[in-house]
């Protein structure tokens, strides 16, 4: 028996959200650095960017079975980019600590709010294992 798809979703997004936290600690980590350029860990751009009509449509693969998910949509991809539009001091470095630290909040309490679901998550699937077994 396989955890729910939902789970595979979470712990997708839950490593996002760890590669991003080391995104945002590395721009706080160059924020004496000269010419240094934000960074960003995208992945909800990339999602908008999906024809969801043609990829995340159900399947059959034979008449006999029900619809099933697309799993090899690749809306999980995740990519590192500089952040444009952003304001310069005079030695070209573009890291704005307050923003940064605000990104880092944010970017945990999802995280958190991630684990939490996880493990929600897996208590139920075990405890339907666990019914499973007594009859």
């Amino acid at each position: 028996m396989k955890p729910s798809t939902v789970t595979d979703l979470l712990f997708n997004q839950l490593s996002f959200r760890s590669d991003r936290q080391k995104v945002i600690s590395s721009n706080i980590a160059n924020i004496n650095t000269p010419g240094y350029k934000t960074k960003d860990l995208v992945f909800e751009q990339e999602l908008q960017k999906v024809d969801l009509g043609k990829d995340l449509q159900m399947s059959k693969t034979n008449s006999m079975h029900m619809n099933g998910y697309n799993e090899t949509s690749n809306t999980n991809q995740a990519k590192l980019t500089q952040v444009k539009g952003l304001e310069e001091q005079t030695d070209g470095n573009n890291v704005n600590l307050d923003t940064q630290m605000s990104e880092m909040s944010k970017n945990k309490m999802i995280f958190d709010a991630l684990q939490s679901s996880i493990t929600k998550d897996s208590r139920l699937f075990r405890s339907v294992i666990e019914s499973s077994q007594k009859n």
